[in-house]
Parts: structure tokens; C-alpha cells; sequence
């Protein structure tokens, strides 16, 4: 079974990806994803997922000039966002590898369906996070994207079974992303880039001292409030002027989590999306 989704963009029915070219221009190489499959038991695409496709658009063409080799998504669900990401990077870089993983057996069949739906290939692995993996895969990831379940719940609910696993994330919906933060660490190459969705109530600034202590630069590509939440999409990468672990640097940046909701979003080129969901499948 396959849902239409809203359209983010242009044309009705239709998520499109593409290039930026100026204010509100896209350019005539457009990625579009018409079809994606469900299940009962799986996340379908929301503000979250869509967030995160923005962010990766908005950083495309820094993408084009990252020309990854390989690129990981953690949680892949229904398979929405790893497939955006292949046809953005599309024919334009070559010989790039796709790994997806997830906890859920269904959000496996469904993004393999979706992949199928739009003539896009990944490795597909039932696991938790990157469990398994993290031999074969260390310092190799040149790109992570990671959605993580991020709402608040009770300690209890997080790694259930089912589509609870999509959005359980324990005390300040920190659990599951202070598990994949030291996972990403492992997997990303020197040149490895993370895009990870945040919730105001993560803390998001304390991550990014957290990853800054680790020697991880960051900045916010994407900040979008919704009726229930707002969320930050931020990138990290490694920066090799921070020394890692250097309590100096953690004291003197004290300062970074003030500043990180302005400051960094005053960096950040928007791209303008309309969208429409019908709430019947979000």
C-alpha cells in the first residue's frame, strides 16, 4: 500500500527536491517522490521527516561538493528520507552507497518498497541503530541522517515493538539520542557529516556542546515550530581546530548554548516550502 503525500513545493501531489538556484527557484533536475509506502505499524512522513528533507535540500549543493561515498540513515521508517537523499544526490555523484537501518521489521519492507517505487537502491538491515555494524562500518559514514524518537515519554516506553519505537525517546526524549550520539561518533569518516532532528525539549544546545567537547563543529540548518512542537535540524561535523575532550574549550564555549538558537540560525539560507498533510494519514 502507498499514501500520496502533500505537496511541499510544486505540483500538487508531490514532494520535490531540487536545486536551489535563488529565491524560490527550482531548477529543471527535480527529484520527486510521489509514492511512499505504509504499514499500520510504521511512522508515516510528518513535519519531522519533512523538516529533514528541507535541511538536506537546503545543504545540497554542499552536498554535491561533499561528494559522499557513503551514506547511513538510522531509523529509516518509511524509507522517505533515505530515498529523498538518493535522488537528490542522483547521477551527479556517482557510485554512492546507501545503508539503512531500523528496529522495526515492517519500517524495513516499507522503505524497501519505497526505494523500489522511485528506481533507488539501499542495504536494508533489521537491527537497533547500527547494532552489528559497527566494526564493518567505522569511520566510513560520509553522511548520517538520523530522526530520531525524540518525544519525551516514560522510560518504559522507549524500544518497544511497533511504531512506539518511532517516537519514544524517554526522559526529555533523550534516550535513544544519547545512545546514537557515541554510534555516530564510531561510524562517521573525518569527513563525515550528521544531520539529526531535534525537539526544543532535548535540549538541542546542550547536544551541540556535548558533540563540540567531542570535537564536532555544528549549526542549524532548519528550525520549524508546529502547532505541537518546534523543531531544530541540526548538521554536525568534525572540526579539527576544537580539541577533543579539552575541558578548556567546554568551560571557555560555556557561553555556545545561549547563543546557539540565534547565532546559528543567523547562518542559515532558508529555503520556503508550502506544504499540505492531510492529517487522516499524518
Amino acid at each position: 500500500m502507498y499514501v500520496m503525500l502533500g505537496v511541499l513545493g510544486i505540483g500538487p501531489q508531490t514532494v520535490v527536491v531540487g536545486d536551489r538556484l535563488g529565491p524560490n527557484k527550482i531548477s529543471s533536475r527535480i527529484a520527486q517522490i510521489r509514492l511512499v509506502s505504509s504499514h499500520p505499524e510504521v511512522y508515516e512522513p510528518c513535519d519531522d521527516s519533512f523538516a529533514l528533507v528541507d535541511a538536506l535540500l537546503a545543504d545540497r549543493i554542499n552536498l554535491l561538493e561533499h561528494r559522499p561515498t557513503l551514506c547511513m540513515e538510522v531509523g529509516c521508517g518509511s524509507g522517505y528520507v533515505i530515498a529523498s537523499l538518493a535522488l537528490m544526490l542522483g547521477q551527479e555523484v556517482p557510485g554512492v552507497q546507501y545503508i539503512a537501518t531500523d528496529t522495526n521489521p515492517h519500517a524495513v519492507e516499507v522503505t524497501r518498497e519505497t526505494l523500489e517505487a522511485h528506481g533507488v537502491h539501499a542495504e536494508l538491515i533489521n537491527t537497533y541503530i547500527a547494532s552489528g555494524l559497527e566494526k564493518r562500518l567505522a569511520g566510513l559514514v560520509d553522511v548520517m541522517v538520523v530522526n530520531p524518537p525524540y518525544v519525551p515519554t516514560p522510560e518504559d516506553e522507549v524500544g518497544r515493538e511497533g511504531i512506539a519505537s518511532a517516537w519514544a525517546g524517554g526522559e526529555n526524549g533523550r534516550s535513544v539520542i544519547d545512545k546514537i550520539l557515541p554510534i555516530a561518533e564510531k561510524l562517521l569518516s573525518r569527513k563525515g557529516w550528521l544531520y539529526m532532528v531535534t525537539l526544543t525539549t532535548n535540549n538541542p544546545s546542550q547536544i551541540c556542546l556535548q558533540m563540540r567537547e567531542k570535537g564536532y563543529a555544528s549549526r542549524i540548518i532548519v528550525q520549524r515550530s508546529t502547532e505541537e512542537e518546534s523543531l531544530h535540524i541540526i548538521k554536525f561535523w568534525r572540526d579539527f581546530d576544537i580539541k577533543p575532550d579539552a575541558k578548556e574549550n567546554a568551560t571557555v564555549n560555556k557561553t555556545v548554548p545561549a547563543r546557539v538558537m540565534d547565532t546559528l540560525l543567523s547562518q542559515v539560507h532558508w529555503l520556503s516550502f508550502k506544504k499540505s498533510w492531510n492529517s487522516n494519514n499524518g
